[in-house]
């Protein structure tokens, strides 16, 4: 019998939640460790609509990239305008567990940086900002350099980036016309943008950017691109569910259908 906390202990295991941030919240964040877990609901996000998809897949657990608690919840209500209260209270109400590997699945190998990196065929990957090394003496650390494995033209790479991450809308700057070394921040990783200048980066890749950004990146003659948060982060999802499928085979394990870039772009 797999349980709640069998699946815990895994995770742990792979991307150490003692990784994560001070101010991050990872971790077995609702449930029971004790549960039997018979199918897993992978998502990068815990929302109404994934808790409903997981519930029709007779799902106890749910994993998921972000924390379904980062604020202090003050209720758990299903008042309209208290939109945590009532993620929270669906899940309990559905007899549902909820692991998160946040900042610790951020920086680990395998994890959001080398899952962005591998869906935009970079090769020769390495460390952007190398933080040390876990438990396992296996090294961590935010962000990715990779090589393409021929340059091109950034209009081609533009191009790459929307089929490989299917965002809503790409912001940019052309910096360069040319694309060889690229660096990757999954997620908000604008404050990395002069380490992937001093690591010889023409391309950097990201989101959640600022307009000071967009400028600063044009002064450097940095390509600059803005791809959303969700479709940089979410690649980690199906290495998420391959984990667990490796590790659990006995286990149902299915990734989110539904949930896409809540941005639209008129």
């Amino acid at each position: 019998m797999t349980t709640v906390r069998d699946v815990f202990l895994f995770l742990d295991k792979m991307a150490p939640f003692s990784l994560q941030e001070s101010w991050d919240n990872s971790g077995l964040l609702v449930g029971h460790e004790a549960q039997e877990v018979t199918s897993i609901f992978v998502s990068l996000d815990i929302t109404e609509e994934t808790i409903q998809e997981a519930a029709a897949c007779g799902a106890e657990l749910m994993v998921s990239h972000h924390p379904v608690i980062f604020h202090p919840a003050k209720t758990l209500t299903d008042r309209q305008l208290d939109g945590d209260g009532k993620i929270l209270l669906s899940l309990v109400e559905h007899h549902m567990a909820a692991i998160c590997c946040h900042t610790n699945l951020d920086s680990v190998e395998g994890g959001v940086n080398d899952a962005l990196a591998k869906a935009l065929g970079l090769v020769r990957v390495e460390q952007l900002a190398p933080m040390g090394v876990d438990c396992y003496d296996r090294p961590y650390g935010i962000g990715r350099i990779g090589e393409l494995p021929e340059p091109l033209p950034f209009d081609r790479f533009l191009a790459q980036v929307r089929d490989a991450l299917h965002p809503n809308g790409v912001r940019y700057v052309a910096g360069s016309r040319v694309v060889r070394r690229v660096a990757v921040g999954g997620g908000a990783c604008g404050s990395m943008m002069e380490d992937a200048v001093r690591a010889g980066c023409d391309t950097f890749v990201t989101s959640d950017l600022k307009y000071n950004d967009f400028l600063s990146a044009s002064a450097l003659g940095l390509n600059l691109v803005d791809a959303g948060h969700f479709p940089t982060e979410n690649p980690v999802t199906e290495v998420l569910a391959h984990w667990l499928m490796e590790a659990f085979p006995a286990v149902k394990i299915t990734k989110s259908a539904v949930k896409r870039e809540v941005i639209s772009y008129a």
